[in-house]
């Protein structure tokens, strides 16, 4: 599985953006799908995942109520909405593929994509 992230970009706080993980091969399906982000100086952090079928989803406390994760396995695509956008919300998101299923880890993910940065403005 290969993955392409985009969608970042410079907002403004409070405002919104939509971030897309384009992925490739027969069996994007398969795998739960999740967000990740690393802020400048910190370790990288778990955001959300979807799982397989798109049913069940899980979120870190920092972006509960604001941040929807979706998939559309027609087009092999994982989003992540982000609304009500934060200064501390910036940082490069990561996209990544779990074959197990929903994992919170790092260590769970088989592929990652290449990082899309999102900058919030205060």
């Amino acid at each position: 599985v290969q993955l392409q992230a985009s969608g970042g970009g410079l907002v403004q706080a409070g405002g919104s953006l939509r971030l897309s993980c384009a992925g490739s091969g027969p069996t994007f399906s398969n795998y739960g799908m999740g967000w990740f982000r690393q802020a400048p100086g910190k370790e990288r952090e778990f955001v959300a995942v979807i799982s397989r079928s798109g049913i069940t989803t899980q979120y870190a406390d920092s972006v509960k109520g604001r941040f929807t994760i979706s998939r559309d396995n027609a087009k092999k695509t994982v989003y992540l909405q982000m609304n009500s956008l934060k200064p501390e919300d910036t940082a490069v998101y990561y996209c990544a593929a779990d074959f197990r299923g929903v994992g919170v880890q790092e260590s769970e993910y088989e592929y990652w994509g290449q990082g899309t940065l999102v900058t919030v403005s205060s």
